[in-house]
């Protein structure tokens, strides 16, 4: 005998929500599955063509490394293990800069799929984030290659990086959710971002060290810079072999933070007329 399997109907009303906030919060959790196969999707769509395939993900760290490191390594000969200290920062920036720029692209792709089917809007920004988490922890493979190579010590400050790519993660996705919503009101945002992520990358002490920087400019370029302190948060314990100060860490968490929740804030809020304008 079969069993007949009650299927129910629920209908979604946009204008009937609750407090946006929490809704949007409880149903991307119950639609875990959904950003754990559009992560894997990201990750097999990427690599599947690749002759390298995710060894690419490890060598092109590596590649910009060492041209780098062939231009800069004269100029800045007071920075020992020049290689190092350029992969300890990289890392961490290609993390913010890839999973950002994913997340405008996955909001433009999964626009059309909000016309047709209910989900968490901030469903595909969490996925591209994912994604770029994965590839972060990727990338920690060649840095501790070069590191065993140039003979660089492995300091127990290495099992304070959870903290610091958690911290970097948050942050990162806050600024995600605040672009990809300024993206879909305003499309030029999407070439003001790639030429302001160029500028900020060589506004943040990555290639170069912050002592460098003039006196006169150096508050404004360090103390203002959010990524100055989420670069340094990775750098510190893998090149510099200690855990960042109290007061470092906490700049990085309320950076972090308000970055989350204006980004989540703003994105939600915004969210019922996302179906409109993709």
């Amino acid at each position: 005998m079969r069993l007949a399997r009650e299927v129910r109907f629920v209908r979604y009303d946009s204008g009937n929500r609750g407090n946006f906030v929490f809704e949007e919060t409880r149903n991307l959790f119950k639609y875990r599955e959904l950003i754990l196969q559009l992560v894997r999707r990201d990750l097999v769509s990427r690599y599947k063509r690749s002759f390298l395939g995710v060894a690419w993900t490890m060598l092109n760290p590596l590649g910009t490394m060492l041209i780098l490191t062939l231009v800069f390594s004269h100029l800045f000969k007071s920075v020992s293990s020049y290689p190092v200290f350029i992969l300890s920062g990289l890392i961490g920036w290609n993390f913010f800069s890839q999973a950002t720029t994913a997340a405008l692209s996955q909001n433009v792709w999964g626009g059309s799929l909000l016309h047709k089917v209910y989900m968490p809007r901030t469903v595909f920004t969490v996925s591209a984030i994912g994604t770029g988490v994965v590839n972060l922890l990727l990338s920690l493979v060649p840095l501790m290659i070069i590191m065993l190579i140039l003979r660089q010590p492995f300091h127990i400050s290495f099992l304070f990086l959870p903290v610091s790519m958690l911290l970097l993660t948050i942050f990162t996705l806050g600024i995600g959710l605040l672009v990809s919503t300024l993206a879909l009101y305003f499309p030029d945002v999407v070439d003001m971002y790639h030429i302001g992520l160029t500028a900020w990358m060589y506004l943040t002490p990555i290639i170069y060290p912050s002592e460098i920087i003039p006196e006169a400019y150096r508050r404004w370029v360090l103390a203002f810079n959010p990524m100055n302190y989420l670069v340094e948060l990775i750098r510190q314990p893998i090149y510099d072999g200690h855990i960042p100060s109290v007061n470092m860490l906490g700049i990085s968490v309320g950076i972090s933070f308000a970055a989350l929740i204006i980004g989540w804030l703003i994105f939600n809020w915004k969210a019922n007329e996302f179906t409109y304008r993709t």
